[in-house]
């Protein structure tokens, strides 16, 4: 897949690491640790790179680089009421064997009322309280309001056309976030400047490329993966499964 690239992004930086973040639901706490990690050995990103949960935790740091401050807004956002209110499936790993969100989605609507839902509508959650928890703490701010330039990864819906939102595309921070945490099937596509966007894991779950394409000479890279992997002991016994270890591999 190409990446459609709306800005001449030539930053003048010294050596240092472009962090990629990417994919993963819940595991996506994962990154919180990895940046605590980095500010102990004194390390601070020369720009991020986010897909999906990645986004969310690399433009709050990118807003505020404090990885303690980070973590209590990780677990602020958990216990809001927003977060209620996105009305997630309860979507268990026990019985799927793994943590993979398309598994453990098909388990959850063989069990409920999601089934019907699921076949009727194209998302089974809350796509603007997606929206409203983002910005509720990403508090109106753009890409030029960042500490750290930090880039988002989405994909345009249904063309799959991906894109990669910078400090060039003049909107809130809130709507590519939300963009990229869309997950097909989950919650709506999200309009953005009238076009709709889905997740970025679908063209790249650890957007390790895209770091590559905005790095300089000389710098590194440093990608976190907190994505599903499949378990060598399950083999899949279904459609539903064959599709799910294909987009696991895929990842």
């Amino acid at each position: 897949m190409k990446w459609r690239l709306p800005w001449p992004f030539r930053p003048v930086r010294k050596s240092g690491f472009v962090l990629a973040l990417g994919g993963g639901g819940g595991r996506g706490l994962a990154h919180v640790g990895v940046l605590e990690v980095l500010e102990q050995h004194k390390l601070m990103p020369n720009a991020i790179v986010g897909t999906s949960i990645g986004a969310l935790f690399g433009v709050l740091y990118a807003l505020r680089p404090d990885a303690a401050n980070l973590r209590r807004q990780a677990m602020a956002m958990i216990e809001s009421d927003t977060f209620e209110d996105l009305d997630l499936p309860v979507l268990d790993e026990t019985e799927t064997g793994d943590w993979s969100w398309l598994a453990r989605i098909v388990n959850a609507a063989k069990k409920t009322a999601l089934f019907t839902k699921a076949a009727t509508d194209i998302a089974v959650a809350d796509t603007d309280a997606l929206r409203a928890l983002v910005a509720m703490y990403t508090k109106g701010k753009s890409f030029s309001d960042t500490k750290i330039p930090v880039f988002v990864t989405a994909v345009k819906f249904p063309s799959g056309e991906c894109r990669l939102f910078s400090r060039e595309d003049r909107l809130p921070l809130a709507d590519a976030i939300a963009a990229s945490m869309a997950i097909p099937g989950v919650f709506d596509p999200v309009a953005v400047d009238g076009d709709l966007y889905v997740d970025g894991g679908l063209a790249s779950e650890l957007p390790a490329r895209e770091a590559r394409m905005v790095a300089r000479e000389g710098e590194s890279i440093v990608a976190v993966n907190v994505g599903a992997r499949p378990r060598p002991d399950v083999r899949p016994d279904s459609v539903y499964g064959m599709l799910d270890w294909a987009s696991q591999i895929k990842s």
